[in-house]
């Protein structure tokens, strides 16, 4: 790892972001993944284009990028041969490294990736049989101290850039097969019944069809990055995936979910795990900042929620600390009070080294779950994906890594003591 200095961890006062415009490189050329045509033809000025070659330029390099997902200049066949030089003087097309990749005997991918300044981190691919899930990290390392998940004992580092957070989702559909052959039509270019009405392609197929912000890190702790990423995702010249088929996860950033509504419109989940103060100051800390009733309010504020978009709280069932009948009737009622659109996922705790919690029993994960829908709302349980890779999040890092169960205590306690 290098010598990158580790961001302050936020505790009580919010992190001030740190602004990556691209992707720093030591060869001193420009990543031009992560960047909008705007900004694109913006370089080509700068590099020296005049104002139309660089808009002209910028458009035809935009759709190799995003729509054929090339990554050599030379595969651009509509830009002159003398030209495609020049660019790859300049510019590189991007994508993380990929330091191991996994694959479980029930579909499911991993990848620890790095970035171009050695910082690792992960992505994972879980296939079902309706849908292909990308589950994509925002962040080297995390700004918050869930006890029960693995990320929580590691350092933040930095933000992931905009261009380190879509090219998860390049690389992934470089992985999958899943770009446009020689002679195929293009995305925007797909029959009607293949394209949903904003914009993006529908489950015709393929196997990559949603996209969750829940990696590594707190999303809406890098929302800038963040945003213009999935601004990306979502461009009909982009790789136009509609925003119905995007989820951010939140552990409760509650000045935030406004601005997630209003600038990005995706669909929201929210690491809620507990319904009381006593069990979620302990289990997800940031309560100690932003309470149930402050979080919940601002679910129910959130624009875009319905009944066709409900928001999803996600509650891992840990063995007598959140899984009693008592907590599943509670949760409900917090649920009605609020008059919130939801639905719960109930996630079978997955132990990692040292960890201070067991996971609950089938019989106690089936008698919460049968509260929660005899009350109306859908509370299926995650099947567990991906054990025998180590798919929870953060685990293949940390093996990696190769730290001890010492050394992760030691992080963890540092970092609680950080955030108060």
């Amino acid at each position: 790892m290098s010598d990158t200095k580790l961001m302050q961890i936020p505790g009580h006062i919010d992190p001030v972001p740190v602004p990556r415009d691209v992707t720093p490189r030591e060869d001193g050329r420009v990543d031009l993944i992560g960047l909008p045509k705007k900004r694109i033809a913006e370089l080509f000025e700068v590099a020296g284009l005049d104002a139309k070659a660089a808009k002209l330029r910028a458009k035809q390099v935009f759709h190799w990028l995003y729509h054929r997902g090339v990554t050599d200049f030379a595969a651009m066949t509509d830009i002159a041969k003398t030209m495609r030089p020049w660019l790859a003087e300049r510019f590189v097309i991007g994508r993380p490294e990929v330091v191991e990749a996994q694959h479980s005997t029930d579909g499911t991918r991993k990848w620890l990736l790095r970035t171009a300044d050695g910082h690792d981190f992960e992505m994972v691919f879980i296939p079902d049989a309706d849908r292909g899930t990308l589950c994509v990290s925002s962040q080297v390392g995390c700004t918050l101290n869930c006890r029960f998940c693995h990320t929580g004992t590691m350092r933040l580092v930095r933000n992931l850039t905009a261009g380190e957070i879509v090219g998860q989702v390049m690389l992934a559909r470089d992985s999958l097969g899943e770009w446009p052959k020689s002679g195929q039509a293009d995305l925007v270019a797909l029959d009607d019944e293949l394209v949903d009405e904003d914009g993006g392609y529908s489950a015709d197929g393929r196997l990559l069809t949603n996209i969750v912000m829940m990696g590594m890190g707190e999303p809406l702790y890098n929302f800038d990055n963040v945003r213009d990423a999935l601004k990306l995702v979502m461009d009909g010249d982009g790789l136009a995936l509609s925003k119905r088929r995007i989820t951010l996860s939140t552990s409760g950033v509650v000045p935030q979910m406004e601005r997630c509504a209003e600038e990005i419109g995706v669909n929201l989940a929210v690491s809620l795990h507990a319904v009381t103060k006593e069990v979620r100051d302990e289990i997800v800390p940031i309560n100690k900042k932003y309470g149930i009733e402050e979080l919940l309010q601002a679910c129910a504020d959130y624009k875009g929620a319905s009944n066709a978009r409900r928001i999803t709280f996600e509650y891992v069932m840990l063995k007598d600390k959140n899984d009693s009948d008592e907590d599943a009737r509670e949760l409900v009622r917090l649920i009605k009070h609020y008059k919130l659109p939801a639905k719960v996922n109930l996630i079978p705790f997955n132990p990692w080294p040292g960890a201070a919690y067991d996971c609950s029993t089938p019989e106690r994960i089936r008698s919460f779950s049968n509260i929660v829908f005899e009350a109306g709302i859908s509370a299926p349980v995650r099947t567990p994906r991906g054990r025998d890779i180590d798919a929870a999040c953060g685990q293949l890092k940390t093996a990696a890594e190769k730290k001890s169960r010492a050394e992760l205590e030691r992080l963890y306690a540092e970092k609680e003591k950080a955030l108060g």
